[in-house]
């Protein structure tokens, strides 16, 4: 089932990196497993899948001893990160892409060795989603530049929930702006239900859970 899911998938990203003329290498697939058992991070690996996105830093530290032997994942935290967490943070994932403030920037360049981050922009007026304001963005983009052991690579986002996909491209293209005012190539942006949205509107990485792993059962 998993493996039909993963084929479904890469057909979607396939085309619609096809109609924006770009190379399906160019993005990135991260999986997105929060609230999955190690289990599924495990037998996503072992079909092909290298990236995987978590949202708390507690539950993925419970799954990540049952991880060993996954040498070529890259783990990236894609949900809000307290500062007073950015330690462990650090330990477990390669990626931080929920960077919103130069304090938490500061927090993980002091944890002692090299992280690939990205910046959480809040391009919606929604007091709900975390990120930093488009109007801080100039500012955090320098204190971050500045740091050593953090790599600023891009930016990523997520836009008002809406069923019509539609409705999430003038969102992914304010971000896609913001990036190349600021001389970043990555782009986190879209998820299962308008990951093609994302992809013509220059997403380099695309957060996909239930497309893959089906429907989260909270408990």
């Amino acid at each position: 089932m998993l493996a039909e899911r993963i084929q479904q998938v890469e057909e979607r990203i396939q085309n619609a990196a096809c109609r924006a003329g770009r190379k399906r290498e160019e993005i990135t697939l991260i999986a997105v497993t929060k609230i999955f058992p190690a289990s599924a991070i495990r037998e996503a690996y072992e079909l092909g899948l290298r990236h995987f996105g978590e949202n708390y830093v507690q539950e993925f530290a419970g799954k990540r001893p049952e991880l060993g032997g996954l040498s070529e994942a890259t783990y990236h935290l894609i949900g809000h990160l307290q500062s007073n967490k950015s330690k462990i943070a650090a330990d477990l994932f390669q990626v931080i892409q929920t960077v919103d403030s130069a304090k938490l920037a500061r927090r993980l360049s002091e944890c002692g060795h090299s992280l690939e981050v990205m910046i959480e922009v809040k391009v919606s007026g929604e007091g709900s989603k975390s990120g930093a304001a488009v109007e801080e963005l100039p500012a955090l983009v320098d204190a971050i530049r500045a740091l050593p052991d953090v790599n600023l690579t891009g930016l990523m986002t997520m836009p008002p929930w809406s069923e019509d996909a539609e409705l999430s491209r003038p969102y992914f293209r304010r971000l896609r702006e913001l990036a190349q005012a600021h001389g970043l190539p990555h782009l986190s942006m879209g998820m299962s239900h308008d990951l093609e949205v994302a992809i013509e509107e220059g997403a380099t990485h695309v957060r996909v859970g239930t497309a893959l792993f089906g429907p989260r059962k909270y408990t």
